[in-house]
């Protein structure tokens, strides 16, 4: 909850942890802490709910309140955090312009946190400065007549009168797509019932005008209708009433009059809506619901069975209330898209230019750029137009270049935006506080990019934006339901894998624009590209977001240490690492990551890593792909650190032994690094939820392994063939009772010994299991045995990838096409096979990306129904076998089935032993059925070994190893 409290929710429980942790706290200091706490949890109340609301509604003298504590909660976490860690601070040099005001008063805290004593002082010390914070408000606050508020007006009503036909495209929308979920024709007894339909998506899409548009289109089409708009917070008897009043509007009916709906509550306006409905075909919009349970109470008046065609549309910013409203199976959710680029176009230049002539072509280059921006939301593009359309006249192009530079910087001083930027900033308000800072966070990254969802939770975990929910559920897992939730409500747009699940996001150029402007008068993050380096001592930074978009590796490291000094996070972009300054300038920082930056020796920038030694609050180092060579031992003294990523260092062979100091790690991720082989340096760990690409050599480490009770990920290869290391690993892995993700590999050609046998033996995989990975050799029966001892312990496995198989028998095919949850799976196999392998139509249900292959040892075949949602399969054709078994024709099952094709298909055309016309005939057939797919999905044939050019068809192909 930083944007909104600052520091004080992660300050409270670290006060806690004084209080009760070992200390030995004078009984003095220990009443200092509790009436601290006190005072805390009241401005922290108070705080959550001057971030409700919104700058411009805020009373002034509130905002410059929030802003005192907010800054005075840092310098006290950091004063605390110095304690817990028992070192000294770095002073600053008294000579040095400092702050003013309360940050000048405030940083000399620092300076006394050296012992016991120290922390008595400035816990004295700090309450009277939050107590002069205090009493400086009420002694400022003006208790003349309060001026009468007035309410702003809704500027989304705009959207209820406008002429639809400024929309371009809306039509295009109302016609093709949505009248079709709505028609009446072809009604039949079963599907009269009423039919609902959301329309769903984020501010500014149309949502509203294209319900209006829709509302108007088939209004001759029912007996009574009804258009009302819900919003934030809505009276529901209102709500109600409203619907009533339309309906009998509409049906003129003069029996009754609307005084009589006043004095009714809620339930009897339900009865009265029912009874009036009972015998009439009514269409009806409900628009912008934001809440799932007002949904659910404004649904009992509509569930009503009349069978007469009724139609009831919502609309929502929101998935789940969407869901919520179409929860039948004849009801239709309607996925909001934005304006293909031909509209959106067509709508700016309208808007702009009223004649036919046109964009003039001066204007045609940065009329792509700034609609590129606008994403197709009719909203953006409009209200750019009007700020751009000056009456009769067009601005000068010099205007429209400053309007495109400032897009995505927050800004924007063009007040014919605020309009667009208040309808955003509804979804931002209705956030929960924790919501909203995860959010504003990500104005730290540059426009369009892929933002990983992994890396981002972790982010916002060692910034401390996650809160624990229930007692002992990771962090990480409580920050992917905050990701979700963000997708929930639309603020973020998914990005998915191949396997159809979302790993990263993307944010919407015009809502990037509205978070890095929220994030700019809160002081929450600053941008630095290279073109305005300097940062004013007064300028409070706490996040830098170093981007250097002008790649000028000349450019001079920034300098103010003044500055630096209270910075708490930097990401850095490359190349950017031209003007990161030295590690030493920071005192306080939290999140340092470096990753993608060139670190290594062919840098021309050298970053003296040993610095980061000094980093006693950091939490988060990433230094994922930055080519460092050693990791300095200094890294031992960052008591705090919890993620350190490592991953994509290919030259970073060694982990220093002072790393397994660090007892708060949480994540660590490495590129098949060995640990120093000193015995019992892995229990330390006993925080560890991931461990990635760890090698290991000794039978020890492997048994320590089995400490690391939290351990959800595990990624280890081996770095020596040794029954005694894979006995211990096994043993270790039987005490790792919530491993989500399992990958095994080893660094040598050849085993003696079969690790998976020792796994099916003395292993059952827990039921959490999602992800299983063996780069060993191995054989199937191991998973066999799972499966056929208890199904349930992989009833949640979605990805099985094992690359080097003994042999793979049609059981094993049908065993494991069983597992309901399975999305991916890629077998390898090495040895012999069972000739003939049938993919049936009652297996692999889920199964998303198919890969298997068995070398020329096989033909596989696909019944009639195989694989239903597969939209990538590669799979192996032995040409001889399958000539052998009577196949001549190569039917393979292709043509005219897996009907969900949307990728690619490989085909991995085995010709050893084979007539090279055999071959010919073969890929011909496979060819031709590939062709005939009615999804026309791109496809590989890779012949093995390659046919000789010149050869005759009578010869034989040469046999190739698998």
């Amino acid at each position: 909850m930083d944007i909104v409290t600052g520091a004080i929710a992660k300050l409270i429980p670290k006060l806690g942890e004084l209080l009760v942790g070992e200390y030995k706290l004078h009984k003095g200091i220990k009443k200092n802490i509790e009436d601290l706490l006190k005072e805390l949890n009241t401005m922290n109340a108070a705080l959550i709910k001057i971030g409700e609301v919104p700058p411009d509604q805020l009373d002034s003298q509130d905002k410059l309140w929030a802003d005192e504590v907010r800054e005075l909660s840092y310098v006290i976490e950091d004063v605390v955090d110095k304690f817990l860690v028992r070192v000294h601070g770095i002073e600053p040099d008294d000579n040095t312009n400092g702050f003013k005001g309360l940050i000048k008063r405030t940083t000399k805290l620092l300076k006394k946190v050296v012992d016991k004593h120290g922390i008595a002082h400035a816990i004295k010390d700090i309450k009277k400065e939050l107590q002069e914070v205090a009493a400086r408000r009420d002694r400022n606050k003006f208790d003349g007549i309060a001026s009468v508020p007035t309410e702003a007006i809704d500027p989304r009503l705009r959207a209820l009168y406008i002429e639809a036909a400024e929309l371009v495209g809306i039509y295009g929308k109302r016609d093709k797509e949505l009248m079709s979920l709505l028609s009446l024709e072809g009604d039949d007894a079963s599907t009269k019932k009423l039919k609902k339909v959301s329309i769903v998506g984020f501010g500014g899409l149309g949502k509203t005008t294209l319900a209006r548009a829709v509302y108007e289109k088939i209004k001759g089409d029912f007996g009574c209708h009804a258009f009302v708009p819900v919003g934030q917070n809505p009276d529901i008897k209102k709500v109600f009433r409203d619907i009533l009043v339309d309906l009998r509007k509409s049906n003129s009916d003069p029996g009754n009059s609307n005084s009589d709906l006043v004095i009714l509550d809620a339930t009897q306006l339900i009865d009265k809506l029912r009874e009036f409905l009972e015998n009439k075909r009514y269409r009806v919009i409900i628009d912008d619901i934001w809440d799932e349970k007002l949904w659910r109470y404004i649904n009992l008046a509509f569930s009503i069975s009349n069978n007469l065609s009724s139609r009831l549309i919502t609309t929502t910013r929101i998935v789940s209330v969407s869901n919520s409203c179409c929860s039948s199976t004849n009801d239709s959710i309607y996925q909001m898209k934005p304006l293909c680029t031909d509209d959106s176009r067509r709508l700016f230049h309208k808007r702009i230019f009223p004649d036919k002539s046109g964009c003039p072509n001066e204007f045609e280059q940065v009329s792509k750029d700034i609609l590129k921006k606008c994403g197709g939301v009719p909203l953006a593009i409009i209200t750019i137009a009007s700020a751009l359309a000056s009456g009769q006249h067009v601005k000068p192009k010099r205007e429209w270049d400053i309007l495109l530079r400032s897009l995505s910087s927050g800004l924007i001083e063009d007040n014919s935006l605020e309009e667009m930027r208040r309808i955003l900033s509804f979804s931002y308000y209705n956030l929960p506080p924790h919501l909203k800072t995860c959010l504003l966070y990500l104005c730290i990254y540059p426009e369009d990019s892929k933002i990983y969802r992994d890396r981002l939770i972790w982010k916002w975990v060692a910034e401390g934006f996650v809160h624990h929910g229930d007692q002992g559920t990771s962090l990480f897992l409580v920050g992917m339901n905050y990701f979700n939730q963000l997708i929930n409500r639309s603020m973020i747009q998914p990005i998915y894998d191949e396997l159809g699940q979302v790993h990263a996001c993307r944010v919407h150029d015009m809502v990037l624009d509205l978070i890095c402007n929220l994030s700019h008068e809160a002081k929450f993050g600053k941008l630095l590209d290279g073109t305005r380096n300097s940062i004013s001592s007064q300028s409070n930074v706490r996040r830098l977001s170093l981007q250097n978009k002008v790649e000028d590796h000349q450019a001079k490291p920034l300098t103010n240490i003044m500055s630096m000094s209270r910075v708490r996070s930097i990401t850095m972009f490359p190349p950017a690492v031209s003007i990161m300054p030295s590690l030493s300038m920071f005192e306080v920082l939290r999140v340092l990551d470096l990753s993608d930056c060139n670190l290594g020796k062919s840098s021309s920038v050298q970053l003296n890593l040993k610095g980061v030694g000094h980093l006693i609050h950091l939490r988060y180092l990433g230094l994922a792909g930055t080519g460092i060579r050693e990791l300095p031992t200094e890294i031992g003294n960052l008591q705090f650190l919890e993620v350190l990523d490592l991953a994509r260092n290919r030259t970073l062979d060694e982990l220093p032994s002072t790393l397994f100091k660090l007892r708060r790690l949480i994540y660590l991720n490495v590129y098949l690094s060995e640990v120093v082989p000193t015995p019992g340096v892995l229990q330390n760990l006993t925080s560890i939820e991931v461990l990635r690409g760890v090698l290991v050599s000794l039978n020890i480490i492997a048994q320590d392994l089995g400490k690391l009770a939290r351990l959800r990920e595990l990624q280890i290869y081996f770095k020596d063939d040794s029954l005694d290391l894979y006995e211990g690993f096994v043993k270790s892995l039987c005490n790792l009772h919530h491993i989500e993700i399992l990958i095994i590999g080893n660094n040598f050609e050849e085993t003696s010994f079969e690790l998976m046998d020792l796994l099916g033996e003395r292993w059952v995989p827990p039921v959490h299991l999602r992800e299983f990975v063996s780069h060993m050799p191995s054989q199937l029966s191991a998973l066999r045995g799972w499966i056929k001892r208890d199904p349930s312990h992989l009833s949640n496995l979605s990805e099985l990838i094992l690359t080097s198989v003994k042999e793979v028998q049609q059981e094993d095919v049908e065993i494991i096409g069983g597992l309901l949850s399975l999305r991916c799976l890629w077998i390898t196999s090495t040895h012999q096979t069972q000739r003939l392998l049938v993919i049936r139509a009652d297996g692999f249900r889920c199964m998303v990306d198919f890969y298997l292959n068995c070398g020329s040892a096989a033909q596989i075949k696909f019944e009639p129904g195989a694989l239903p949602r597969a939209e990538e399969v590669r799979f192996s054709l032995g040409v001889r076998v399958a000539k052998e078994d009577g196949n001549c024709g190569f039917d393979l099952g292709l043509q005219g089935n897996l009907l969900s094709l949307r990728r690619h298909v490989w085909v991995y055309m085995y010709c050893g032993g084979a007539r090279v016309g055999e071959t010919k005939e073969a890929e011909a057939a496979v060819r031709h059925a590939l062709e005939a797919h009615p999804n026309h999905p791109l496809f590989y044939i890779q012949m093995k070994p390659r046919i000789a050019q010149g050869a005759h068809d009578d010869d034989l192909c040469e046999d190739e190893e698998n």
